[in-house]
């Protein structure tokens, strides 16, 4: 044992383990006569309930990414990146109203498989080699890196490699059973790491309080959050002046005020939970009422996460400020760490299984997803076309493997560099390279006739170019301090653009030249889906949560404004 961990918190994360295994088996067991089945494994038979889809969007989205990352951008930034949630909730009620209907009507189970149906293969197979990559060397990695960092600072800080091996075995361990098994262990951990992370907020601020020594409270300890530090309760980051200071600068740099809203975090959320594989794919296995009862049931989840992930970071810097937190391990992103440190023993316990549960259910959505993708556009397509049931369902698996070994040799020593550039922006600034060019392809071809394959693929390209010569060689292009949205200084003497302004300006000109390409071909591309009003009807009780939703973001807003 070290002086982090006593007996009790092993026991509870022993005790945690032991549940979700045996259920996870339990679900398995129960589908066994059916696991050679392709559309069981890969969709979960298509009769996922509402609860457990919201429920596996949620695990599949909260990670350590967020625990981790968004904490530390708490830390940074403050509660303005709680935008990244909230506004999430708003794309969720677009998806689930706009988005799955098309999806549904279309048959369509995998996001390269729209991409051939609306398009061509060559889009389809572009884009599948893409999203591969992604989700192995940027999702996998960061996940994988961050929460084996975050849990081995607790457990002592000797045993980082024995843990990621340990992750990237449960994970394992939970997705070879295919998406059933992931959906369903999915509620488990969602329940757990939303009890945790509440009990690790409460704690936190409880902490505050005392440390300061004005109450024990956790109302209390918000009011003194937001007197100690009122810049971090600002939703908008001001934009720098000449006599800015370069932390005020690096600010905005990673949340730039109102270009934010107007540009990148739009198209990080629309594309995120609307073109996203392992996202759409737990909705994609259900009718569609059933599917947007369960997407607008995350929408609701998400407005909660940023008490749970966002607020410990803020925490930590009012108690790093006051000189009750040594200097943090891993800069901000060992935010949380630092204040699970001052939870007693047993509940630390819970929250490492709250975090471990953040980690495990993402890894193992995501490598699912991995397995589909490979397995249903790129070997039964242009590998092994004759493939059956059961050899589809074993290749899946191997999938799996080579996915998370990938995963495990390229964290292993941080390759990637993922540790220097913060977790939650590292996943956020490069998945962003690709998030314009896929997003408008897909938009346009959801909701416009016109699109052609042709712009489709010069789309996804050229918003990948746009957005490396826009993040990478702004003076190039722009010059310096007359650049279109200004540009400042990085304290290297170089000036940047920030990112999500690149993200807007990516998307505007890749839409132009989609739409430019597209007028050169048909009014109507004999591949476009038919689109009619009746697919857009929301019943009664779904426009119920749709305000519900809508009206608590607006409340917040108005508060934190």
């Amino acid at each position: 044992m070290n002086q982090n961990l006593a007996f009790a918190d092993y026991a509870v994360f022993i005790i945690y383990f032991i549940v979700v295994s045996v259920y996870g088996y339990t679900i398995y067991h129960k589908r066994k006569k059916d696991e050679q089945d392709a559309k069981a494994y890969f969709l979960a038979e298509g009769n996922l309930t509402w609860w457990a889809i919201g429920a596996s969007l949620i695990a599949s989205n909260i990670s350590a990414e967020q625990f981790i990352g968004m904490s530390g951008e708490g830390f940074f930034l403050g509660i303005a990146v709680a935008a990244y949630e909230w506004l999430a909730a708003v794309a969720l009620i677009i998806v689930a109203v706009w988005f799955i209907p098309v999806y549904l009507k279309n048959k369509i189970y995998t996001m390269p498989q729209f991409l051939k149906t609306r398009y061509n293969e060559s889009t389809a197979l572009i884009m599948a080699v893409f999203w591969l990559f992604l989700y192995v060397f940027v999702n996998l990695t960061s996940i994988l890196y961050l929460g084996a960092v975050a849990i081995n600072g607790l457990a002592g800080g000797e045993y980082l490699h024995v843990i990621m091996v340990g992750l990237a075995l449960f994970a394992l361990l939970i997705s070879l059973g295919g998406m059933k098994v992931v959906a369903y262990t999915d509620v488990i951990q969602v329940a757990v790491l939303i009890i945790g992370g509440l009990v690790t907020s409460y704690i936190a601020l409880i902490t505050v309080g005392e440390k300061l020594g004005i109450s024990s409270s956790a109302i209390e300890g918000f009011k003194v959050l937001m007197r100690e530090a009122p810049e971090h309760f600002k939703m908008i980051i001001p934009k720098p002046t000449a006599t800015s200071s370069q932390l005020e600068i690096d600010k905005y740099l990673t949340f730039p005020g109102l270009m934010s809203y107007v540009a990148g975090i739009w198209i990080i959320n629309l594309n995120y939970w609307g073109c996203n594989q392992y996202i759409t794919q737990r909705a994609l296995g259900a009718d569609l009422q059933t599917a947007r009862t369960g997407i607008l049931f995350a929408g609701m989840l998400k407005l909660l996460m940023p008490l749970i992930v966002m607020l410990p970071g803020i925490a930590a810097f009012v108690l790093y400020q006051n000189g009750h937190l040594p200097q943090l391990v891993g800069g901000k992103d060992g935010a949380y760490s630092a204040v699970l440190t001052f939870l007693p023993t047993g509940l630390k316990g819970l929250s490492v299984a709250a975090l471990t549960a953040a980690i495990v259910a993402s890894l193992a959505g995501k490598v699912n997803s991995i397995s589909t993708i490979y397995t249903l556009d790129i070997h039964k397509k242009y590998i092994q076309k004759e493939a059956g049931e059961k050899q589809q369902v074993n290749i899946g698996r191997i999938a799996v493997f080579a996915a998370m070994l990938l995963a495990v040799l390229f964290t292993w020593n941080d390759i990637l560099g993922i540790g220097g550039v913060g977790g939650f922006t590292y996943i956020q600034k490069y998945t962003g390279f690709i998030s314009p060019g896929v997003f408008a392809m897909f938009f346009l071809g959801m909701f416009w006739k016109r699109t052609t394959g042709t712009a489709a693929i010069v789309g996804v390209i050229l918003g990948f170019v746009l957005s490396v010569l826009f993040n990478e060689y702004a003076p190039a292009l722009f010059g310096n301090e007359t650049l279109l949205y200004t540009a400042y200084p990085n304290g290297k003497g170089a000036f940047e653009i920030p990112f999500h302004i690149c993200m807007g300006l990516s998307f505007f000109f890749t839409m132009l030249a989609m739409i430019g390409i597209s007028f050169a071909g048909p009014k109507v591309n004999p591949k476009a889906f038919e689109i009619d009003s009746e697919m857009f009807k929301v019943k009664p009780q779904t426009t119920v949560l749709i305000v519900i939703t809508l009206l608590i973001i607006v409340a917040l807003y108005v508060k934190f404004w």
